[in-house]
């Protein structure tokens, strides 16, 4: 029973590391936005509030992808051992 809760736990943290890879992506994509936002500025500043607002809105909706990926390792954390815990200890009966 200790060596399955061992293997469970250890799967799940390994998961959670797994889940917060995805928070590289938007971090890049973010970064690079910005780069060409600013690129476009300074060839028309005139339109400087649209190409803010429009990388502002890109930026908001390229972080979702790693705050989805947050909230799956932290419920890989913490809610997910006991989920399996209780399965492991129904199926052996212990």
């Amino acid at each position: 029973m200790e060596l399955a809760m061992g293997i469970i736990l250890g799967c799940c943290a390994l998961g959670a590391g797994i889940a917060m890879i995805a928070g590289i992506g938007p971090g890049i994509g973010e970064g690079q936005a910005v780069a060409k936002a600013c690129e476009a500025i300074g060839r028309q500043p005139e339109a400087k509030s649209e190409v803010t607002s429009t990388m502002i809105m890109g930026c908001a909706i390229a972080e979702t992808t790693g705050i989805y990926a947050l909230v799956i390792a932290i419920l890989l954390i913490f809610v997910a051992p006991g989920i399996f815990a209780g399965v492991l200890k129904s199926v052996i009966g212990g």
